[in-house]
């Protein structure tokens, strides 16, 4: 064969392989259209069974719109990442609804009418330092019949809740009804009669907070069943309920109902009447349980026991000081003291409580005790009474001791419960078989039909206005400022309550950000042994100087400013001690601004030389084989 027929042969040859390449790539993506893997750590893109779930059962079309300023972000490339982070869970989302969701991405750029819809949406434009342009990173979403709901700007620090936070907006779209829960309330939250006042006092703040999202209806304190379209139960202060409400309560649990309950050993807000009280000292708050529900339900709780906290203890005025007092019992949870990988307590600031108790898991429950809220490891619990007309706080310091572990305040409490009536509906008569057939409720669980879940709160005072908010009239209007998130964390745990169960399966991921935990481990070590050499110096500093001490102690002659020949050259032993410790310590932080960029530069080797030099031997081989081939 010539040489030109070969020339022809294999160009003839790479065409048909270039042909081939494009024809492989049209049949792999329609064949593989739609095939997804994901190989990141944190499984960063693959959704959880609560998404998927919630996602299938979408009736009717979603029209969802990420409004993101591309051209206004070209020079801020964190923010840019976490966009595109965004919008590819949105295209996962979209990629399992069976088309039930509609993307678009939008770019509203400045006085365009994509902005102006983002505007009338409700999506928030930002101003960032470098950009002179507002910045958007929101969502819209509508529905079918008219709904909208929205993120107004999506912020980087809630990246772990991100999938929840998307769920969350499509699970309404998709369920538009508001919410009902069943309000059982052992105190008048909704506003009562002041007899000293002779005038009505409102509601709550958190009550009316309440009433503005979701649907409250009263039930009372005395009930044989819950209606069936109340999906929580928001239970307050229960004070002797009777066993046929427990019973009522326990079997809606049973069946799949949720909770959030408010107990309290000492609610100052139901304060117990005296007579003969001493003048300035105020009565001791009622105390409130579910004794059988929560021995039933593997939930430890006790009215005797108070928590008191040296450390998060607050100032409170009393009459008895013309200063504020610290009184153990009255708590400023911070967050250091919060569930940060919850969605109840992920983003919230401090709370206050007072007179809290504990919370413990029953240690034959096999329920999932996860806490929301705690003290701080300079807390014990005291006894109740010792809160009874009590006259200056103070004395509670008197004989405190830490006991040196966090105590439980709040906690989820979820999985397979057993039922607190074993032996069924308490109200039955034994010997009344016949009207049993007739009269008889619905149909007894013994254990929950499907994963229960509960937030138990030990402290009711903390829902009063007083701990958290401050009202003011402004031009006949009563003016909220908070100063504290318990009604945040209220809100926060009936929206998370009144969710589906797959939407409370849906729990906080990893981060897209990946840190260099090499570089991150290599630096503390550094710092290890940098602290150990100069904790080293300091002892031998004050050894010296205790040394230098006792020299100046036996000197006869005090009166002179001379240093002796043994203080001379004691000092210059230092000096040149100090000198080698520190040129260690110089030593030290060289070693570990070595060991990072010897790291960084066997990363660089790999990624520049190694990998290229795989690919040309790759190539290479390739290339002979053919010529091997080709000679043959």
């Amino acid at each position: 064969m010539s040489t030109q027929s070969q020339q022809r042969l294999g160009a003839s040859g790479l065409l048909l392989l270039a042909v081939a390449f494009i024809a492989a790539v049209i049949a792999s993506n329609q064949l593989l259209k739609g095939v997804r893997i994901d190989l990141t750590e944190n499984n960063l893109y693959t959704l959880s069974d609560g998404t998927k779930r919630i996602l299938q059962n979408i009736d009717e079309p979603i029209n969802l719109y990420l409004y993101f300023s591309d051209q206004a972000t070209e020079d801020t490339p964190s923010l840019r990442d976490y966009a595109n982070r965004v919008r590819e869970m949105l295209e996962e989302f979209a990629n399992s609804s069976r088309g039930k969701l509609r993307l678009s991405v939008i770019d509203p750029l400045p006085f365009s009418e994509e902005e102006d819809r983002a505007a009338k949406f409700g999506l928030h434009g930002v101003q960032l330092g470098m950009t002179p342009d507002p910045v958007y990173l929101g969502l819209a979403g509508t529905n079918s019949v008219g709904d909208e709901e929205i993120i107004p700007f999506f912020q980087p620090d809630r990246e772990a809740f991100l999938e929840y936070d998307l769920a969350k907006l499509v699970s309404t779209l998709a369920n538009p009804e508001r919410k009902v829960i069943g309000l059982v309330s052992g105190v008048s939250m909704s506003g009562r009669f002041d007899p000293q006042l002779q005038r009505m006092q409102p509601s709550w703040v958190v009550y009316q907070q309440a009433q503005q999202l979701f649907e409250i209806r009263d039930l009372g304190t005395s009930f044989e069943a819950v209606p069936d379209d109340v999906g929580v139960l928001w239970i307050v202060q229960p004070k002797g309920l009777s066993d046929a409400t427990q019973y009522a309560i326990d079997q809606f649990v049973m069946q799949g109902g949720k909770a959030l309950i408010f107990v309290d050993p000492v609610a100052a807000v139901d304060a117990a009447t005296a007579e003969g009280m001493p003048q300035g000292m105020s009565p001791i708050g009622q105390a409130s349980d579910l004794p059988l529900l929560f021995d039933g339900w593997g939930i430890e709780f006790s009215t005797k026991d108070v928590v008191a906290d040296a450390q998060l203890a607050l100032a409170i005025n009393t009459g008895f000081s013309n200063r504020p007092s610290r009184h153990y019992g009255y708590l400023g949870i911070t967050a250091d003291q919060m569930n940060s990988s919850d969605i109840v307590t992920a983003e919230l600031g401090a709370m206050n409580a007072a007179m809290a108790g504990r919370l413990k898991l029953a240690e034959d429950s096999e329920a999932t005790f996860e806490p929301l809220l705690a003290s701080s490891p300079a807390s014990r619990t005291i006894p109740a009474e010792r809160f009874s007309f009590l006259p200056d706080p103070r004395a509670l310091q008197d004989g405190f001791v830490p006991g040196g572990e966090p105590l439980v305040v709040a906690a989820r409490i979820s999985g397979t419960l057993p039922s607190a009536f074993p032996d069924g509906n308490p109200s039955m008569s034994v010997g009344s078989e016949d009207e049993s057939d007739d009269d008889a409720p619905s149909e007894f669980l013994s254990e929950s039909a499907e994963p229960a879940n509960l937030i138990v709160v030990a402290d009711v005072d903390l829902l009063t206005d007083t701990m958290w908010v401050q009202v003011q009239s402004f031009f006949g209007q009563q003016i909220a400022n908070s100063f504290a998130s318990n009604g945040a964390f209220v809100i926060n745990a009936l929206d998370s309550l009144t969710g589906s169960t797959d939407l409370i399966t849906v729990r906080s991921r990893g981060s897209f950000s990946r840190p260099f935990s090499k570089v991150e481990e290599l630096r503390a070590n550094a710092e290890a042994r940098f602290r150990e050499t100069e904790q080293r110096l300091q002892q031998e500093l004050a050894e010296t100087e205790r040394r230098l001490g006792e020299l100046e102690s036996s000197r006869e002659d005090t009166g002179s400013l001379l240093l002796t020949t043994e203080q001379q050259a004691e000092v210059d032993r230092f000096v040149d001690q100090r000198a080698s410790i520190r040129k260690e310590l110089r030593a030290v932080q060289r070693g570990l601004d070595e060991d990072i960029e010897n790291l960084g530069t066997w990363l660089k080797i790999i990624n520049i030389g190694l990998v290229p030099l795989l690919l040309t031997l790759a190539v290479l081989f390739v290339l002979w084989r053919r010529r091997q081939r080709g000679q043959a």
